[in-house]
């Protein structure tokens, strides 16, 4: 199979789900078979210009990585990587850890699995490093990506509780790495993005939070990576469409539509509320698509079932459902 579009970056792509089963002894592993089978299903849909997802983000926040170990981790990037392969697009997962030597052995690993993209979060640390600390720790991430063959996507994140942000300088100092393909962005504040996009307009910026697909559009971001639009990949893969040819009334509208959902993509518990709304989605919310996550009370249950209903009753009108 072909992608639709001549660079990756320029797409929408998910962050999917972990599928998970109950084994004999009553113990949860993760179901390969299953988390490969959506994620194929995901990288099938087409929008309504005819594009599809250019990529596959797995064991992100969203795959539960912060609850699998290593050995779990590794094991469901191989499964992904031969979806990724069929559908000729790349696997993209991320890593963090303490030291810049930890990181870069994690980068390795990722590649011996498939992963063609490390999107590389900040450094673990309490005491939030020096620019000139965090350089050297992604640049030793880039060494060990070169060496691996694949690339690197630095990740800030400065909404989530627990990451150190990165400045705009630093950012686009990276960025000039050969090894660097993207940056991503995960923040409400867009003028992050514009910002960066004035001083340098050949960067290659990934937006990460879905309710400012259409604003990071605006400031210049190339593409994004989807929660919702694992649930709702036609209306996501279409307002991309709209965002990259600068149809922005047009992608005001499907964002407009899925705002009710994608709010719920920057909250902290962004995993087990869109979790529970694909779950919803595909009427197994306490099978294949429980979670290792926090349990939700019934008010926040009762919260993610009027959005999702809300966000599926909107796009059914604009004919973007599957």
């Amino acid at each position: 199979m072909h992608t639709n579009s001549k660079d990756w970056r320029y797409t929408v792509m998910p962050a999917v789900f972990t599928w998970l089963k109950e084994t004999e002894s009553g113990t949860v592993e993760i179901d390969l078979d299953a988390t490969q089978k959506y994620a194929a299903d995901i990288l099938k849909v087409q929008g309504k210009g005819g594009t599809r997802m250019g990529g596959l983000v797995g064991s992100g926040t969203l795959g539960e990585n912060s609850y699998l170990s290593s050995e779990q981790r590794l094991s469901l990037l191989q499964a992904l990587s031969s979806v990724a392969k069929e559908y000729n697009v790349p696997l993209i997962s991320g890593a963090a850890a303490e030291t810049k030597e930890e990181l870069a052995k994690i980068v390795t690993e990722l590649a011996t699995v498939g992963v063609d993209t490390v999107m590389v979060m900040p450094p673990k640390t309490k005491e939030s490093p020096s620019d000139e600390e965090m350089y050297e720790y992604y640049a030793l991430s880039a060494t060990a990506a070169k060496e691996a063959g694949i690339t690197i996507m630095p990740y800030n994140n400065p909404d989530a509780a627990g990451y150190h942000a990165l400045s705009t300088a630093l950012l686009t100092r990276l960025a000039a790495l050969p090894e660097v393909t993207a940056l991503k962005i995960s923040t409400i504040d867009v003028s992050v993005i514009e910002t960066m996009m004035l001083e340098n307009k050949d960067l290659k910026v990934l937006a990460g939070v879905d309710t400012v697909t259409v604003h990071a559009g605006l400031a210049g971001a190339c593409g994004g990576i989807t929660g919702v639009g694992c649930i709702f990949p036609k209306a996501s893969v279409t307002m991309q469409e709209h965002v990259n040819k600068g149809e922005w009334a047009e992608a005001n509208k499907i964002s407009q539509a899925m705002n009710s959902i994608s709010y719920l993509d920057a909250q902290p518990l962004l995993l087990e509320y869109l979790k529970y709304a694909f779950g919803i989605h595909h009427n197994d919310t306490t099978g294949g698509l429980r979670t290792f996550g926090k349990k939700l009370t019934q008010q926040q249950i009762d919260d993610v079932h009027t959005r999702y209903i809300k966000a599926k009753e909107r796009l059914e009108i604009l004919g973007l459902i599957d």
